[in-house]
């Protein structure tokens, strides 16, 4: 099929599923696109239709000023189901972006749950971080495989595009020793990222999902204030070993993944990289060191993954391939 052809296609109508500073990205991630147009939005309070589209400034100008889409006139609706009471329209969605924090551990799963049970049929895309969270997610295969859904997990920037990058990158070798991941993240203002702030802070020792998630915003930014803004995580529960193990590539125990977040300085502290390091068939020993540029924001290389893997999903969908698919398997579609 020519690219002319592919570009006749109708744009595929695209829900955001969770509308904080990661689901407002993807909102204007989404504006630039022609093969993609945003139909709904859903937060705590409500959600937002239409099927022409929607104005993604529009929709972040009412967010920010009244805490919700669901006051978008004349298309919002303010409910605090709005995730189970936005399938239930059953209006036309391609596919969801779930831009979701995922505390409790077990949130986004439920949600997942959600859709199966609803008779929607189509292609949910996550940027979920931890091993734990994507195991419920894998056992569901076959509820999801029956209900007619191609769901696509860890499809952010790690897991997902470091994940996808340590697959490519494992091919020169004949054995894999280790795959390191290393992450720097620059955040101007946290409270513009509470639930990843604080899912990054349920890695810090002594604290967990579910302390963190209880953690009022003044204790979090007290927290904060002794660290001078800056977390450090070390040998974090990410979702990118389960994912190179499912796909063969390397046994879960040689993954490693770390990082700081700035919460202070839109600056990265560090580069984000992943470096696979193995032996070729003539026995040398290597490592590959994929790096992102230090100018891409946490914001990019997590929105633009989960479309591009979204996409790679529809088309998977249309050929009537249904289940779990994770990053390290399937390769994300360009999205124009």
């Amino acid at each position: 099929m020519s690219t002319e052809n592919l570009n006749l296609a109708p744009a595929l109508r695209v829900g955001v599923l969770g509308f904080g500073g990661l689901g407002q990205a993807a909102a204007k991630v989404l504006a630039g696109k022609r093969e993609m147009t945003l139909v709904a939005v859903a937060d705590q309070k409500g959600y937002a239709y239409a099927a022409e589209g929607l104005n993604f400034k529009d929709c972040i100008a009412i967010y920010q000023s009244q805490g919700s889409v669901g006051y978008l006139e004349p298309v919002g609706t303010l409910t605090n189901n709005s995730i189970q009471d936005l399938i239930d329209t059953n209006q036309p969605v391609d596919g969801y972006f779930l831009a979701l924090p995922n505390l409790p551990n077990d949130f986004i799963p439920s949600v997942a749950r959600q859709f199966i049970q609803s008779g929607w049929r189509g292609v949910l895309v996550d940027a979920i971080k931890r091993t734990s969270a994507v195991e419920q997610l894998i056992a569901m295969k076959d509820e999801l495989q029956a209900a007619g859904i191609t769901y696509m997990t860890g499809c952010g920037a790690t897991p997902g595009l470091l994940t996808a990058a340590a697959a490519l990158a494992a091919q020169s070798y004949a054995e894999i020793h280790k795959v390191e991941i290393t992450f720097g993240v620059g955040i101007a203002n946290w409270e513009a990222y509470r639930a990843t702030v604080r899912e990054d802070i349920g890695h810090i020792p002594g604290y967990t999902v579910e302390t963190a998630r209880a953690m009022t915003d003044t204790e979090v930014e007290a927290l904060l204030d002794k660290t001078n803004g800056v977390l450090t995580l070390e040998n974090m529960e990410h979702a990118d070993d389960v994912m190179l193990e499912l796909a063969g590539i390397v046994s879960r125990d040689r993954v490693t993944v770390g990082g700081v977040v700035d919460t202070r300085n839109p600056k990265k502290p560090l580069s984000t990289n992943v470096k696979v390091t193995g032996r070729t068939f003539e026995g040398k020993i290597s490592t590959h060191t994929f790096t992102l540029g230090d100018e891409t924001s946490m914001a990019a290389n997590v929105c633009g993954p989960a479309f591009g893997y979204l996409k790679a999903g529809m088309q998977l969908h249309q050929r009537g391939i249904y289940g779990i698919f994770t990053a390290a398997e399937i390769m994300p579609q360009f999205v124009k």
